[in-house]
């Protein structure tokens, strides 16, 4: 009987870097029932709670990454990278994985470095459409980059680049909600357009405030609307709604049928996560991208463009919500051939197959 196979999955730090992750070692598993699975994180972040509620182990690292608004903040930061490039040494020596995998994320740079430097092959993730330093550093040791764009070659070798896309959640891959059924779940008309803003998990302040600067337009319009505003700013939106008598809305802190949401929708306001494009791109839906401004080497500007040069997405920069966003969705809800023309681009970059595809490679470099 052969032996197991040792993955360890590396990365973290949003939401965007873990789904993927775990998308990834649910398909291991499912392939390959036998495998063992150890993820390295960092400490303090998502992966350290979200890694074990899906049932996994999780070694943390005390990484964290380099503060370029405070470079005082970063006097610890030496300290820091060298004790994590020790932990993360010994725990490639104890676990002895057949491949290491990169998601991205503080912990995959200390990670993946060391199992490269003890002879482990490894396969990086990449879910932007712009690569990062780390990940183009350690692309120099890795069997294959699975990236979630085209064209990612003036990053990566080009021998190495496999077009899979990013894991998402099932219920999205699945996603064939009836729009009559999912409105009804939110207390919302069949006969109006609905529009579904979503500013991450903890919602947008920049979009929130521009959406409730717009509320009496698009209550003129006959727009109705989804609303996840995440916890600090749900009074001030319920408030605003109040106050604008518009009660075509659903408005919550969070979203946690998001499946329904998008089979709601008829327009989505959204950042440029990586995981919040790729679930676009599976839904289709006709979408305004406003990317986070402070995100690492502007990466969401990049991912929205990547979409918006390809006529798959608008976008409306973060400084120019207020004057434009509302706006923009209001043409666009008139507009049934830009929404066509939205939908049928954005379709070119799904990749609902992208966890047995990242499988797939992870096997073949493995020879299992």
């Amino acid at each position: 009987m052969s032996k197991p196979v040792n993955v360890i999955i590396s990365g973290g730090g949003t939401g965007g870097h873990i789904y993927p992750a775990v998308a990834i070692a649910n398909e291991i598993k499912a392939q390959l029932p036998e495998a063992n699975i150890l993820f390295v994180g960092a400490q303090g972040k998502m992966e350290m709670e979200k890694v074990p509620k899906a049932g996994y182990e999780i070694v943390g690292l005390p990484i964290a990454g380099i503060n370029r608004s405070n470079m005082l903040a970063n006097i610890g930061f030496p300290l820091k990278l060298l004790k994590s490039l020790g932990m993360a040494r010994k725990t490639v020596k104890e676990f002895k994985p057949d491949i290491a995998i990169g998601v991205g994320g503080y912990a995959s740079g200390p990670t993946l470095l060391m199992a490269n430097i003890l002879g482990v092959k490894s396969l990086l993730q990449e879910q932007n459409s712009y690569a990062g330093i780390t990940n183009k550093y350690l692309a120099k040791k890795a069997s294959k980059i699975c990236v979630a764009y085209p064209e990612m070659g003036r990053f990566f070798p080009e021998e190495k680049v496999v077009f899979t896309g990013n894991p998402v959640r099932k219920d999205i891959i699945e996603l064939d909600e009836n729009q009559d059924t999912a409105l009804a779940h939110f207390g919302l008309s069949k006969d109006k357009k609905t529009i579904l803003v979503i500013g991450g998990s903890q919602g947008a302040l920049s979009i929130n405030k521009g959406v409730a600067k717009g509320l009496d337009k698009l209550k003129n319009h006959g727009l109705q609307l989804i609303w996840q505003t995440g916890k600090s700013f749900l009074p001030k939106a319920k408030a605003a709604a109040e106050e604008a008598g518009y009660t075509d809305t659903y408005i919550s802190d969070f979203v946690y049928e998001m499946d329904k949401a998008y089979a709601a929708a008829d327009l989505v306001i959204s950042r440029a996560g990586a995981l919040s494009v790729s679930e676009l791109c599976l839904t289709g839906k006709p979408a305004i991208l406003v990317p986070f401004p402070a995100a690492a080497e502007d990466h969401q500007t990049k991912n929205a463009l990547s979409l918006v040069n390809k006529e798959a997405a608008l976008m409306v920069k973060d400084s120019e919500v207020n004057n434009e966003l509302v706006d923009l969705c209001l043409e666009l809800a008139e507009n049934p051939q830009l929404q066509k023309t939205l939908k049928q681009n954005i379709k070119a970059f799904a990749k609902p197959n992208a966890a047995q595809d990242i499988v797939k490679e992870v096997r073949n470099i493995i020879g299992k």
